[in-house]
């Protein structure tokens, strides 16, 4: 009960400074019509109660089956296992990421049905899949986070120069749409669960930095498919 009230009022602190702001603007400068402005009041309710529902989700499902998973896969002591479900799980909770979808959809309506919205997700999805694996590797083998965004950026510019123009602005948002609700939590938790049976509770920190790794993913993947359409 105690966890619903605090989920309520963090989801009302994070709505209501908008929905004041829209409510003042509507009121002195944009005086929007009567059903539009009911239309933006059903939707911020409707908003809100997702929210409480997806937080609490988040909390009772997503954060501590993540870390579970986190923590039993180096008990198998076997590193192809790690790296395997590292990539699998950030592929497919890539699929399931709602922000993803998004740009999708965008991207396919925008580019006249030529860069499907699938080709989109899965593409960005192997991105994350692939950079999650890297960062179990770099849990396991102690690398140092700096050269793995280093050289994982080194490749951006590089592929930047090859790729038309039009794709490099949403090969950047790729990687920011992966930083959503749903990769987000599910794969620092991974990273926590592997971190402290493998480096120790000491060494949980370890932990962060998944979520920076994972976002070059897309924008690789993005860029590779500009070099492929352009």
């Amino acid at each position: 009960m105690q966890d619903l009230k605090d989920t309520i009022k963090e989801v009302i602190y994070a709505v209501l400074p908008l929905t004041i702001v829209v409510i003042i603007l509507q009121f002195t400068i944009i005086w929007l019509p009567l059903e539009a402005f009911l239309q933006f009041l059903i939707g911020v309710v409707l908003v809100s109660v997702g929210l409480v529902l997806f937080l609490l989700g988040v909390h009772v499902g997503l954060l501590p089956v993540g870390e579970m998973i986190g923590s039993t896969l180096p008990k198998t002591k076997k590193l192809s296992i790690i790296l395997f479900f590292g990539f699998l799980l950030g592929f497919v909770v890539t699929v399931a990421e709602p922000d993803v979808r998004v740009l999708a959809l965008q991207v396919d309506q925008v580019s006249g049905g030529e860069i499907s919205r699938n080709i989109l997700v899965y593409s960005v999805a192997l991105g994350v899949g692939i950079f999650v694996m890297l960062a179990m590797l770099r849990i396991v083998f102690n690398i140092s986070i700096t050269y793995l965004l280093v050289a994982g950026y080194g490749i951006v510019f590089l592929l930047a120069a090859f790729t038309p123009a039009s794709f490099i602005p949403i090969s950047f948002d790729a990687g920011g749409v992966t930083t959503g609700p749903m990769t987000v939590p599910f794969i620092l938790a991974l990273g926590v669960g592997v971190a402290s049976v493998i480096r120790g509770k000491t060494s949980s920190s370890d932990s962060f930095g998944l979520v920076a790794l994972a976002s070059i993913g897309p924008i690789i993947a993005v860029l590779i498919l500009g070099v492929i359409y352009g």
